[in-house]
């Protein structure tokens, strides 16, 4: 009699990671915040230069629009009631004769640092703020 084996085959199985291990999750973070660490203090400038540039623009346009004013009016700049420089100068007459009533600009800048758009008038002798005062506009 003949016994014939059958050979059977094994099939090993095997694992696969399906994910990262701790180590290679912190090196990747710390490889991150080193990023972060060179680029953000290159995006706060940047973001300040953009700042600075608007609000010298800001100046130029009210500037021009102060002088413009001044010439059309013979001499006199915005501010003063009537256009007699008699009178003492105030905000809200500047605010309208330049925006409100004016042609010479659509709207008050606003500073692109504090968000503020209003106007303090600085009479002769006075001493010019040291702070920003007012609300965001």
């Amino acid at each position: 009699m003949y016994f014939f084996l059958r050979q059977t085959k094994i099939t090993v199985l095997k694992i696969t990671k399906k994910g990262f291990s701790v180590a290679e999750l912190v090196i990747v973070v710390a490889i991150l915040g080193i990023m972060a660490a060179v680029v953000v203090p290159q995006f706060r400038s940047q973001s300040t230069q953009a700042k600075s540039a608007v609000a010298h623009d800001n100046l130029r346009m009210l500037r021009g629009a102060i002088e413009l004013y001044t010439v059309q009016h013979r001499g006199i700049p915005p501010g003063y009631e009537n256009d007699n420089p008699a009178n003492t100068p105030s905000n809200a007459i500047f605010l309208t004769q330049l925006v409100v009533s004016g042609n010479y600009l659509k709207q008050m800048p606003e500073n692109p640092f504090n968000n503020l758009d209003n106007i303090r008038m600085v009479g002769n002798g006075e001493s010019f703020p040291q702070s920003p005062v007012g609300n965001p506009g």
